[in-house]
């Protein structure tokens, strides 16, 4: 059973969860972003190729996080119903198979690379710089994947501050190999856009090689009984994990059609829609944060049934985000010629970006209540409505105002198209969790709804 936290100390809770989380990603979202903006000063087709990658890059993320998903809630449902034993062998059966299946993914990606980059709408000068990157740039993805394994082991067992640490000492390793492996130095030539993913290989392998160290101290898994725990936990994993990574797989998937909406565009804006992209994560870090923190959390929460806490903390949650969100946005949105131009190195790639980050920005608020109600629904035992949710963000919302504004006012009819569809996500969720927290529920605690 998990200590029932007072009302009013939630918000400390809350914050001694996140926190760590919120730096760590500041600082993983935040090397990212220093990638674009090194390849940017390469110029225009660099920066478009590695726009055009960045769909399959999510979409390898997106298996990543489903797994993810379900390593938390799993183990940290059998820490909440006393079940120790079963969350060691839990945590051994994922580590290994989550390996397995983005290594294999990597290297279906690598094979099919030229029809699904042509698919998307790249030439052939494009393809040119990104054959060179892609093969380490899935190195790299691997090596992500099986370190965010690892993180969520440690956050299902209630440790936000290591994944923190080494998020951002992951970043501090990138942010030095960058300059030296993209331009070189001295009479040593850089490898251009390639650099940056052997940049990448390194942080994550010196962030594998200290996380594996710290695990192997604690004792949070176990090699007996794997066999008879696969027979009898597969179907519950199935049912998180497969309904969270198709949540997970959708955003790639609408990336990739957005991308292609906006390619006819030209190269300026698909560069400038990739620094967006990257710009997008970096500015919804405290949201990212809380969804690594909260589900662990909340399925503590579920696995000792305190509904009045989960009620208390969702609350607590949303309020956070939507004023932390459209506070940083509005700010974004009244410097955007000085951020776009910190990004960007051509004058017409700035430009573009600095509109996007006027309409985008401010409404990522509410699409970051679209994200925490989804992240809480596959910690809370209705993943599926999670997965529908999600699918309706993208499919309904999002991508129909981004074709229809791109057919009707050209980038800025996309830029306003994009920004009503997280409008229109964010109050379907707020919708959507309310009436389901609204309903009575059969395990102890009562409280208000959200």
């Amino acid at each position: 059973m998990v200590a029932i936290e007072k009302p009013q100390g939630l918000g400390r809770t809350l914050w001694q969860q996140t926190w760590p989380m919120a730096i760590g990603v500041l600082a993983l979202l935040g090397f990212q972003l220093v990638d674009s903006a090194f390849i940017a000063r390469l110029g225009t087709t660099p920066l478009a190729a590695q726009s055009f990658t960045f769909p399959l890059s999510f979409f390898i993320i997106g298996i990543q996080v489903g797994i993810g998903i379900a390593i938390a809630a799993l183990i940290s449902r059998a820490i909440g119903a006393g079940e120790d034993a079963r969350a060691k062998r839990l945590g051994s059966l994922v580590l290994m198979a989550g390996g397995g299946v983005i290594g294999l993914l990597a290297i279906s990606l690598w094979g099919l690379q030229v029809p699904i980059f042509k698919l998307l709408g790249a030439d052939q000068t494009t393809l040119e710089h990104i054959r060179p990157y892609w093969a380490p740039q899935l190195v790299a993805a691997w090596l992500g994947a099986v370190l965010y394994f690892l993180y969520s082991l440690f956050r299902a067992h209630g440790d936000t501050k290591l994944p923190g640490k080494m998020m951002v000492l992951s970043s501090l390793v990138n942010l030095a190999l960058d300059p030296l492996l993209i331009f070189g130095v001295g009479p040593w030539e850089g490898l251009g856009l390639p650099g940056a993913a052997w940049a990448t290989i390194a942080a994550f392998t010196t962030g594998l090689v200290i996380t594996w160290s710290k695990l192997a101290k604690q004792r949070w898994l176990s090699l007996e009984g794997l066999k008879e725990e696969a027979l009898f936990s597969y179907k519950p994993f199935a049912g998180i994990a497969g309904p969270a990574m198709m949540s997970q797989l959708m955003p790639p998937l609408a990336a990739m059609l957005a991308i292609s909406i906006v390619a006819p565009l030209g190269d300026t804006y698909v560069a400038a829609w990739g620094l967006a992209s990257r710009l997008e994560t970096l500015s919804l870090m405290v949201i990212l944060a809380m969804t690594m923190s909260l589900p662990p959390w909340l399925g503590r929460c579920y696995g000792a049934g305190d509904w009045g806490q989960i009620h208390r903390l969702l609350r607590l949650a949303l309020k956070v985000a939507v004023l932390w969100q459209l506070s940083l946005g509005l700010l974004m949105a009244l410097g955007a010629p000085w951020v776009a131009l910190a990004l960007a190195g051509q004058p017409e790639v700035r430009e573009a970006l600095a509109l996007l980050i006027r309409f985008l920005l401010p409404s990522y608020a509410a699409l970051g209540v679209c994200m925490l109600v989804v992240s809480a629904g596959n910690a809370l035992g209705w993943p599926l409505r999670a997965m529908l949710l999600s699918g309706a963000r993208l499919f309904i919302c999002y991508l129909p105002c981004l074709w229809v504004g791109a057919q009707l006012g050209g980038w800025l009819g996309l830029a306003s198209g994009a920004a009503i569809g997280n409008l229109l996500a964010g109050l379907t969720a707020w919708r959507v969790l309310k009436r389901i927290l609204s309903r009575p529920h059969r395990q102890a605690g009562v409280a208000k709804p959200v």
